[in-house]
């Protein structure tokens, strides 16, 4: 009974601020598939009058697509904070937990634990996507490791293809870029409320927002980028300071290079969430990512979105800079003393490269390189898990 009355249902979806429809339950499942329709999008009966009522009424008519029934309500989320029993039960008792809050709240779900989880039962799906990120490496790596070793080629012209076809795939792997962060949202938003979701489906849905998530992709890591160049300046500037006045400068700046940093990092915190998730253009992305991540006041420090970010952040950091500086560490000692020793940067430059064509081919660096991708999609599903963790604490008293 319940299953024919969902099928008589029709609705208006919206997306990107244009309605689309009306379609029936059926339509709107293949759209979910295609990756047109996400659980945010605003939705609202047919047979619904908008011409009458107040705006409140009329607002109130608007639902989103995960509320149409037998659409995504397989199963409740796993990162919810409550379900609709403890729902209920929460906001009858609001008048009583006005001072503790955060501590009247079933307990949260472990981030990492959560992340893991998702990323084991889409293994396959996240795998087809690392390889967006992998095949171009392997490429370029392998090619370039056949044509030095080929025989009775010019080495100049060997030096020439082996450049011109690393910058291809350099290209291919930068345009690819905002096709595997949509990918990785989409996926987990699906896996994470219950469902399974093909690879194709989920590219397909991810190649739409292709424009929007490069932009701001562009824009967001460019300015990373700048800070980082400005922290490498300023540290050139205190190791070659030599004054006292100067290097005071120099760390005043470093201070202020940190703030402007973490300013940043805070207002940027969830731009992919949003702007995959909730089909926010940049300006919109942008200024719900720094309203959620200042939010959770009312929840202890180590609780709040800002401080989990923070966390997950780090540890990605600190296991990919594990992985990347540790086997390299030999060479990179090798070019310090080279670089105390010798003066002269073009002769520093023809010992390292020297040094490099030495040591050969890298095949440990290359493996562990892959390993890093193969397992990059957890710090993406990880942000997911936390932005709807987040998400649902704005929703739960």
């Amino acid at each position: 009974m319940f299953h024919d009355q969902a099928m008589a249902e029709r609705w208006i979806i919206q997306v990107e601020g244009k309605d689309y429809g009306p379609a029936d339950l059926d339509t709107l499942r293949e759209w979910k598939a295609d990756g047109r329709v996400l659980p945010a999008n605003p939705a609202r009966m047919v047979d619904v009058d908008l011409a009458a009522g107040s705006l409140s009424a009329k607002e109130a008519l608007w639902k989103t697509a995960a509320d149409i029934p037998g659409l995504f309500q397989i199963e409740a989320p796993p990162v919810q904070v409550a379900d609709r029993d403890q729902r209920s039960e929460v906001t009858s008792r609001q008048s009583a937990i006005s001072n503790q809050q955060w501590e009247s709240k079933p307990p949260r779900r472990n981030i990492l634990v959560e992340t893991f989880r998702i990323y084991f039962r889409g293994f396959f799906q996240f795998f087809c996507l690392s390889l967006l990120s992998i095949v171009p490496i392997l490429c370029a790596e392998l090619t370039s490791r056949f044509i030095d070793t080929a025989p009775g080629v010019n080495v100049d012209l060997r030096t020439l293809v082996a450049v011109a076809f690393g910058l291809c795939m350099l290209i291919l792997r930068i345009v690819l870029i905002p096709v595997y962060l949509a990918g990785i949202q989409i996926l987990t938003a699906e896996l994470a409320t219950g469902h399974r979701i093909g690879f194709f489906s989920a590219l397909n849905g991810a190649v739409k927002y292709w424009p929007r998530v490069a932009g701001l992709g562009l824009f967001v890591y460019g300015v990373f980028f700048l800070l980082i160049l400005f922290a490498l300046g300023i540290a050139v500037m205190v190791v070659t300071s030599s004054t006292i006045f100067s290097i005071v400068l120099a760390l005043g700046l470093l201070a202020f290079q940190v703030w402007l940093f973490g300013r940043f990092f805070i207002n940027v915190l969830f731009w992919q969430q949003f702007t995959v998730l909730e089909n926010a253009n940049a300006t919109d992305a942008l200024r719900e990512s720094r309203n959620l991540a200042r939010g959770g006041r009312d929840l202890a420090w180590y609780q709040r979105p800002l401080w989990r970010g923070a966390f997950i952040a780090s540890l990605w950091f600190a296991f990919a800079l594990t992985i990347t500086v540790i086997p390299a560490w030999p060479m990179l000692r090798e070019y310090f003393v080279e670089l105390m020793r010798t003066q002269d940067p073009q002769a520093l430059l023809q010992k390292m490269n020297a040094s490099l064509q030495t040591h050969g081919f890298d095949y440990p660096a290359l493996a562990l390189n892959i390993l890093q991708r193969l397992l990059q999609p957890l710090l993406g599903i990880a942000f997911v898990v936390l932005y709807l963790d987040s998400k649902g604490d704005d929703h739960h008293p």
